[in-house]
């Protein structure tokens, strides 16, 4: 299959490249030059704007930072659809709010494109490893076109509903994650400050009702200080910004979900936006005076 990718950062770049050891052909585009590098000895053709790149492909991949970078290189100057054929399926794997999703959608729709928002979680890691959990919301014909390459890029994927459905999800998705990491480093923070083995405290919670993937694989990370991006802080804050922006249009109050988003918020401002999420627990030790 000839699939469009645009979008080659962090999650994107090997995302893309599993696609390409899977024998599809690549098209792609990029603002930076340097993104491309990795493509050299695969079957990829770069090209100079995304309107080139919907001009070769059936499916037409998306991964960038907000709604607005989605809604440029979809709908803007030069952007998909100005070299869309009628029936290409457009694919926006980035974390957007899901109203912009769903206006996305629509106007792609109207120019007879066909497309699903299909946000991931699993990180950096989880894009190397092609084990990423992939949340879509579209038309169920379209998606059982698509699955296929879906399956390439991660391991668990499903079909959650209509347009902006997947955002949802990704949005319910980042409460859990945002919630339990700042829920982990509290609890750091607290036996530290207390003179306590963090180490043995994060032993002895894993064998019980505290259990959480979090607290094994991102508590380990805060223990070994690794805190080497796989999901930067920046981003997690957007994220945040995304469901609270939801909240405020429901009347939903979320008070955990509002507290994180405040610590994501301290943590950019503080100079911490481009470690990962899991820094928190630096921000509280600096606060709480634990060296």
């Amino acid at each position: 299959m000839n699939v469009g990718f645009i979008g080659l950062g962090l999650m994107g770049r090997p995302l893309a490249l599993h696609l390409a050891a899977a024998g599809h052909t690549l098209h792609l585009w990029a603002r930076r030059p340097a993104s491309l590098e990795p493509f050299k000895d695969v079957a990829a053709h770069a090209h100079t704007s995304a309107a080139e790149v919907a001009r070769h492909s059936e499916v037409v991949i998306t991964m960038v930072a907000d709604a607005p970078d989605v809604r440029d290189v979809t709908l803007g100057d030069d952007g998909i659809a100005a070299g869309a054929k009628k029936g290409l399926i457009v694919v926006d794997m980035s974390t957007i709010n899901p109203n912009a999703a769903r206006e996305i959608g629509a106007a792609l729709a109207a120019k007879g494109i066909e497309f699903l928002d299909a946000p991931v979680s699993g990180g950096q890691v989880g894009a190397i490893n092609a084990t990423l959990t992939i949340m879509v919301g579209g038309k169920p014909e379209v998606f059982e076109k698509v699955k296929p390459l879906f399956e390439k890029m991660g391991k668990s994927i499903t079909l959650i509903g209509g347009s902006g459905a997947g955002q949802v999800a990704k949005a319910c998705n980042q409460i859990l994650t945002g919630v339990g990491i700042l829920a982990v480093a509290e609890a750091f923070a607290l036996a530290e400050k207390s003179g306590v083995d963090p180490a043995r405290v994060r032993e002895a919670l894993l064998g019980g009702f505290a259990y959480s993937r979090i607290l094994e694989n991102h508590g380990q990370r805060m223990l070994d200080r690794n805190f080497k991006p796989g999901f930067k802080a920046w981003m997690h804050q957007k994220d945040l910004r995304i469901v609270m922006e939801e909240a405020h249009r429901m009347g939903l109050m979320l008070p955990s979900s509002a507290a994180t988003a405040q610590l994501f918020n301290a943590l950019v401002g503080s100079g911490l936006g481009e470690d990962d999420s899991i820094a928190s627990l630096k921000l509280l030790e600096k606060l709480g005076g634990i060296e």
